[in-house]
């Protein structure tokens, strides 16, 4: 008999998992405690509706830890490396955060809902205790908590089209990482989500910010129909396409040790500013040593991967460890096995040649920039 995995009432289910089953969720994983389906069976069908169309995710592993309170704003300012002078109601923010000696912890987005009300949707990990740490030793009056609310993305060109037949045609005005509260009359009920032009692909969508699990099917279901012209279908963050756009997947792509100059996050780290946040004097020196790594694409050689690396592939020069892929597909859009990683900055000038050893095989591996573009191959 196959070995089975037991999981209890610790591991989360989203206010869409039914749905998700009757959709064809073949594939699940672990994030933030919470089940997350991460495949329907066909990976290469989810991919080209991603692409061409638009699909459905339920993405509610994406967690939203709520600051609230007189100190809010300064709480914020303070767990951050960018510069948020200028942050303003209804305009989302990427941001990292980082601990003491400049790791970075999270890469969260994080909404300003209002002056004393912030949500970060974090990537996989307990940012939550962090923070709460943070607010108790610097005497912040907040309250820091996670409520029970569960975004669904739409995804792909015809996303616009999508949420605008079940919202209106202001949505399409929304800036990238924008949002606005909208009311939706359900088969449920009536209910409010938030609408933000967001989403973990480069193709373009929208993150729905539903804040009454209850009405978690009668969502997905009203998105279905509104996608049904545009033949809609679910999927899940994909990870072909996110190694062809050079997206950092935390936990993934970083270790321990991993900063954000390492990951061309330069621009979003001000040490320059006057606000005092964490790891501030530690990131200064990394900029003034400059990293001793950085994050790269790799054109890699050898017969189209048959799936994705489960572990992260070594990288060498002449026998000498260099670095490693962290992520590896067969790309359909560049005909090509690509690949993401951090690769020592001695080996980071494009067109370097190494070797890696995959689970495929040892292959030849390339440098080259993010993103990829059709002019390296």
């Amino acid at each position: 008999m196959a070995a089975q995995i037991s999981f209890g009432p610790r591991i989360r289910k989203s206010p869409y998992f039914d749905r998700t089953i009757e959709a064809g969720a073949s594939h699940f994983s672990i994030y933030n405690k919470t089940y997350f389906p991460v495949s329907y069976g066909d990976a290469l069908a989810e991919y080209d509706r991603l692409m061409e169309g638009v699909a459905i995710w339920d993405v509610s592993v994406d967690r939203q830890m709520r600051i609230c309170g007189p100190d809010a704003a300064q709480l914020v300012r303070s767990l951050t490396p960018r510069n948020l002078a200028t942050l303003a109601i209804g305009k989302g923010r990427y941001v990292p955060i980082c601990n003491h000696q400049g790791v970075l912890l999270n890469d969260p987005v994080l909404l300003p809902i209002s002056d004393d009300e912030y949500w970060l949707s974090i990537a996989d990990n307990d940012l939550i205790l962090w923070v709460s740490a943070i607010a108790a030793e610097r005497g912040f009056d907040v309250v820091v908590d996670e409520p029970d609310i569960a975004p669904l993305a739409v995804q792909g060109p015809k996303a616009s089209n999508t949420v605008a037949a079940l919202c209106g045609d202001w949505v399409r005005d929304l800036k990238q990482f924008a949002f606005c509260p909208h009311r939706l009359n359900l088969a449920s009920g009536e209910t409010e989500v938030i609408v933000a032009r967001s989403g973990w692909s480069k193709q373009g969508g929208f993150e729905l910010y539903l804040q009454e699990p209850e009405h978690g099917y009668a969502l997905w279901d009203a998105v279905m129909e509104a996608g049904a012209p545009h033949d809609i279908g679910p999927g899940a963050p994909n990870y072909i396409e996110r190694v062809e756009s050079g997206l950092i997947s935390m936990g993934a792509d970083t270790d321990p040790q991993t900063n954000p100059y390492e990951l061309g996050m330069g621009k979003l780290v001000d040490v320059d500013q006057e606000q005092d946040f964490i790891g501030k004097q530690a990131l200064a020196e990394i900029r003034a040593d400059g990293p001793s790594r950085t994050f790269l694409g790799f054109i890699i050689d050898g017969d189209p991967f048959p799936a994705a690396n489960k572990v992260w592939w070594h990288l060498y020069s002449d026998g000498e460890y260099v670095g490693r892929v962290s992520a590896g597909a067969y790309s359909p859009r560049f005909k090509s096995n690509i690949g993401l990683g951090l690769v020592s900055v001695d080996f980071a000038e494009p067109g370097t040649e190494l070797t890696v050893h995959t689970e495929f095989g040892t292959q030849n591996a390339c440098v080259t920039q993010l993103p990829f573009t059709t002019e390296a191959f």
